[in-house]
């Protein structure tokens, strides 16, 4: 049969399951968003493009599924580039569709006429231009299983209008016939695998280091499996935070630059690293030399580029988390270390997560009470800087897929926009989307999608006037010299909720806090809290750029 492009668009998108779009219209995209009229897929109108990524991306987070953005060509598409640029760093499985000009007019500088793909193609998976208008069906399909299997990421498809428009024979595509040139083997090292299990059954002084591949992958059960069965502490990097519960008795909590000291002593002090979906970043690993001086490294990733990449590994596995330690789980023997867990009990009780609870609203305290008041059971979304960091200190998170911050690109902005596609992916959820007033200023437009939507998210600003973890770094490595830091005082974030259509309050004490906490709690709607808190408060311990665990700042 013969469909119009845009219908094909459609009607492949539902039949991969799509439930929910997130974009903004415009005169390229006209054509689909005519389809989109007689679909019963959801489309959540955004106030810029950038948040339609955002939100796609807290959707595919919580769901698991890929998030869908649309945006038209040129500053719609170029809009859409660092919500596309994050997804890519955090491994979040996005699928971005953008108009572009007709293919006659491709090249000759026409009106709304960017090269999106080009400019792209460093920040995604894979990326197509369609140009033959029979291969539209099969590329949306591609792009899916691109999007999905082996390390997940964005796949855009830049779509000319007239492709859109024009009369395309159609068939339906039968998703397993999708094969595309790099889709990863799943074949295992069954001989590395025999390697890694000599060194866990030898170690004396094992850490777990489990990351965001944990959550990609589903391994949650499998790691606490071997984690239980040979005895080994597991500490999580930032993006890996949910992926092993905290309140069990062999939980470390985060480890790296402000994760706690503990678990960047227990890695530091270790005989064996076990590297499960991480990457081991310059926030975690820092001082290479200086990360597990004293121990040997198997690192188990779905992408082979990143075995060795940063820190020289003994033993490296390429698969699936999952695949893996299921292998691992059969494999190594039970194991007690109680030598370990005894000095690890003391690291913990010496170097627990401090502050000082002098009267004043601390910003460590909203988080522990959001965590109390939730029973760990919400969805928390961060902006970046000092509230991502003290969210991941005093939030104790149980769940998977459950903490939604911008890891690897540290996007200013990403918060609000998804905690509203992670509400959106996941309703019956609260979500609560902890901010600083710095970050919150970039895409604080949300707050009208969220009220247009009646989107109940919960945004609870930390407010210290200041653009907080720079000021902290101003503080402790350039000699207080605090170059445009400050924000404006003036700028009153209870009247511009409102403006938008979002109830809000302030706060300056425990006592309102937690008042307004239940009453949001307690209410099917949009809210935000603006919490004043001092500025030189600090996110610790800190251990500054290109350092080791024994760099580190306490007070």
């Amino acid at each position: 049969m013969k469909l119009q492009g845009a219908e094909i668009i459609i009607r492949c998108l539902k039949d991969l399951g799509v439930d929910v779009i997130f974009g903004y219209p415009g005169g390229a995209v006209l054509p689909i968003y005519d389809a989109l009229y007689d679909s019963d897929i959801k489309h959540v109108l955004v106030a810029h493009e950038q948040m339609a990524a955002h939100m796609a991306d807290g959707y595919a987070r919580v769901t698991g599924k890929p998030g869908v953005c649309f945006a038209t060509s040129g500053p719609g598409a170029t809009n859409l580039v660092t919500g596309i640029a994050n997804a890519y760093m955090d491994s979040v499985p996005i699928i971005a569709i953008t108009g572009q000009v007709a293919r006659n007019l491709i090249g000759k500088d026409s009106f709304q006429e960017v090269d999106i793909a080009g400019i792209t193609m460093p920040i995604t998976k894979h990326n197509y231009i369609v140009k033959d208008p029979e291969k539209l069906a099969y590329i949306i399909y591609e792009a899916f299983e691109i999007a999905t299997t082996g390390r997940p990421g964005p796949v855009l498809i830049d779509v000319p209008k007239d492709i859109q428009a024009m009369m395309i024979e159609y068939e339906p595509i039968n998703r397993n016939s999708i094969n595309y040139e790099h889709k990863p083997k799943k074949n295992i090292n069954y001989a590395n695998i025999e390697k890694a299990v000599q060194l866990i059954d030898q170690s004396e002084r094992p850490v777990i280091y489990a990351g965001g591949g944990i959550i990609c992958s589903g391994a949650y059960e499998e790691l606490k499996e071997l984690a239980e069965k040979a005895d080994i502490p597991v500490t999580t990097s930032l993006m890996g935070l949910g992926a092993f519960p905290e309140d069990h008795p062999l939980a470390l909590g985060f480890l790296g630059m402000h994760g706690s000291k503990y678990a960047n002593m227990a890695v530091y002090k270790s005989d064996l690293v076990i590297a499960i979906g991480a990457r081991f970043s310059d926030r975690v690993a820092g001082k290479a030399t200086g990360f597990a001086p004293d121990a040997k490294i198997i690192h188990i990733d779905i992408d082979a580029a990143e075995i060795g990449k940063n820190i020289k590994t003994n033993v490296g596995i390429v698969g699936d988390a999952k695949s893996v330690l299921r292998e691992l789980v059969q494999k190594v023997k039970p194991n007690y270390h109680h030598e370990w867990h005894k000095q690890l009990a003391e690291m913990k009780e010496k170097y627990k997560f401090r502050y000082n609870r002098d009267g004043k609203l601390k910003p460590q305290y909203i988080v522990e009470r959001i965590s109390e008041l939730t029973s760990g059971d919400a969805i928390i979304a961060t902006e970046v800087g000092q509230n991502q960091m003290w969210a991941a200190q005093y939030y104790k998170f149980t769940k998977p897929r459950t903490f939604i911050t911008s890891g690897g690109l540290g996007t200013m902005g990403f918060g609000l926009p998804a905690a509203i596609g992670a509400q959106v992916g996941k309703p019956d959820k609260r979500v609560i989307n902890i901010a600083g007033d710095g970050s919150i200023r970039m895409n604080i437009k949300s707050l009208e999608t969220a009220a247009i939507y009646n989107i109940p998210v919960i945004t609870v600003i930390l407010n210290n006037n200041t653009l907080g973890m720079v000021r902290q770094w101003q503080t402790l490595l350039y000699n207080k010299r605090y170059s445009h830091t400050d924000l404006n005082p003036n700028l009153d974030f209870v009247k511009l909720s409102e403006v938008y259509g979002v109830s809000a309050c302030r706060v300056t004490n425990e006592e309102e806090f937690n008042d307004a906490i239940k009453k949001a709690l307690g209410e099917n709607k949009p809210a935000l809290i603006e919490c004043m808190i001092d500025k030189d408060e600090k996110v610790l311990p800190f251990i500054p750029a290109g350092g080791s665990v024994e760099d580190t700042i306490e007070e």
